[in-house]
């Protein structure tokens, strides 16, 4: 496959699974459907990355905040949701969660409704029309001038910049990287079936990597979102319990991260003029 072919088929896939992630959370309405369409997003969102380093001048940045807006107004529906998952798994054996998880669930249900009135309100006509004019700026342009590894070694320094940055005791520095690498994964993901050389477990262990940074957000959600419980419990919770329970959880979250941490520098190539790892 030609980088020409490559970028246009991973525009229009994502496109379309975007389109059918959409239109399957208006027809059937669901936490499953949400997340597919919040990955679907994000997928489409690092292709438009990827193609306004590669092609210059495409106005990529207002599709750019249609698809970050979208996103943004899901964020807290996801991060309850994930809580809420966690402590069906949990509650059993520590109760001390049984009230946070009353209020959540109360909290989840207003998200929802918010979030259906959300999705069913979404105009895909303009964005639609941008990417039919996009692809056909890909499909006119010089092969040789679409060269996308580039982008990806720039997204990729980042990744490392930040990397060196991470300090355990500052979970932030954690939190920026995440966020970094999520770009470059889904990057790597455009660009993959034209990459050689690669273990065939590539791309499940830069989504492993991923994770671990998400448990350690996931913990930083669980105790803000009961800090914001503390407003509204009974007089008679004790919150320090379930504040113990997470923070323990946090701190060992990151300690299994610092194990793997030094990993990221194995997923591409330290410089433009070097060979990737698995190539060596």
């Amino acid at each position: 496959m030609n980088v020409q072919s490559l970028l246009l088929d991973s525009l229009n896939f994502r496109w379309e699974r975007y389109k059918t992630e959409l239109k399957n959370c208006r027809d059937e309405f669901s936490e499953e459907a949400v997340h597919d369409f919040r990955v679907s997003a994000r997928r489409l969102l690092a292709s438009l990355d990827l193609l306004r380093v590669v092609i210059r001048g495409a106005k990529i940045k207002k599709m750019r905040r249609i698809l970050k807006d979208q996103l943004d107004n899901l964020d807290e529906l996801r991060d309850t949701q994930v809580l809420l998952a966690d402590i069906s798994e949990n509650v059993h054996d520590f109760p001390s969660l049984q009230p946070f998880e009353g209020y959540l669930q109360r909290r989840e249900k207003k998200l929802m409704r918010a979030a259906r009135k959300e999705i069913k309100s979404l105009k895909t006509a303009d964005l639609a029309s941008r990417i039919r004019r996009l692809g056909k700026v890909i499909a006119e342009s010089q092969p040789d001038g679409l060269d996308p590894f580039p982008a990806v070694d720039e997204t990729y320094a980042r990744v490392i910049q930040l990397y060196e940055r991470v300090d355990p005791a500052q979970p932030d520095t954690i939190h920026r990287l995440r966020i970094a690498f999520k770009k470059f994964r889904y990057m790597v993901e455009s660009v993959h079936p034209i990459l050689e050389g690669f273990a065939e477990d590539y791309l499940k262990r830069m989504h492993d990597y991923q994770a671990l940074m998400g448990d350690i957000q996931d913990m930083e959600v669980a105790l803000q979102k009961l800090s914001e419980f503390d407003k509204h419990a009974p007089a008679a919770y004790d919150p320090e319990p379930a504040r113990t329970y997470y923070n323990q959880r946090h701190a060992l979250a990151i300690s299994y991260y610092v194990e793997d941490k030094g990993e990221v520098i194995t997923f591409w190539r330290s410089a433009p003029d070097q060979s990737f790892p698995k190539e060596k």
